[in-house]
């Protein structure tokens, strides 16, 4: 055997290695579910609301932002978010980006942060989340602009947002805000069978995993976000947030 084939994985080749074998299998059971009529099971209906308390080991909440509000009192009530996201300036160079992240919001955004005067240096965060490929775009044009990301006490980032928080070069997270992570619907192929689904899926998850990995995130935060149906979201305990790189260890 050669030297090459005995060396021990990188972490990264490890948690894609599992992630890969965790699709293989999953892909076995949409076939099998598309061939025999069955589904996985899902406990969306029977999951706390996003507003009940989270302890570890019980943090799997129903994915309804835009029913449930979080239990402390936001910064700044935002009433009802925008389906797009939007770009505001509060003071000097802090502006707030909040609502859906929706496909072509990336270059809009893009384009609204370049021509922004001042040039944003942080950006408060609120969003439940929504076009993937638009959050990992957006968010490599904020770490390259050097912007840090912040979250305010009872606000929320759920979802793809996670990813333009991981996209600060700093990342200032209240300990009353919520970050929660999920599985994702990849590609558009929805109406083929499940078969055919299964390379987008495999396809967006090692996207996903090699972007946390570029901006300093521990891609295990991932196992969460494979294991919570697109109807549920994870909501991740602030030493959680420390653990997988979100904030320094000691904060």
């Amino acid at each position: 055997m050669s030297d090459e084939a005995t060396k021990p994985r990188s972490p990264v080749a490890r948690v894609l290695m599992g992630v890969l074998i965790f699709q293989l299998g999953l892909g076995g059971l949409l076939i099998l579910g598309d061939m025999q009529g069955l589904r996985l099971p899902s406990f969306g209906p029977d999951a706390p609301r996003l507003t009940e308390p989270v302890s570890p080991g019980d943090q799997r909440r129903t994915f309804r932002p835009d029913r449930d509000r979080p239990t402390v009192q936001p910064a700044r009530d935002p009433g009802d978010l925008p389906d797009r996201l939007v770009l505001t300036q509060t003071e000097g160079a802090t502006y707030r980006l909040e609502g859906g992240i929706r496909a072509g919001d990336a270059p809009r955004l893009i384009g609204l942060i370049n021509a922004a005067d001042p040039a944003p240096e942080t950006l408060i965060l609120q969003s439940p989340g929504g076009s993937v490929s638009d959050a990992l775009d957006l968010g490599r044009h904020i770490r390259a602009q050097g912007m840090t990301t912040q979250m305010l006490s009872g606000e929320f980032c759920l979802s793809a947002c996670p990813y333009l928080l991981a996209a600060g070069t700093s990342r200032d997270i209240d300990a009353d805000a919520t970050v929660g992570v999920h599985q994702h619907y990849f590609g558009e192929n929805t109406f083929l069978p499940a078969a055919f689904a299964v390379e987008d899926i495999q396809r967006g998850q090692g996207e996903v995993m090699t972007y946390l990995d570029e901006m300093g995130i521990d891609p295990l935060v991932m196992r969460h976000a494979l294991s919570t149906p697109p109807d549920e979201i994870y909501v991740l305990l602030h030493e959680e947030l420390a653990r997988y790189g979100f904030t320094p260890p000691d904060s």
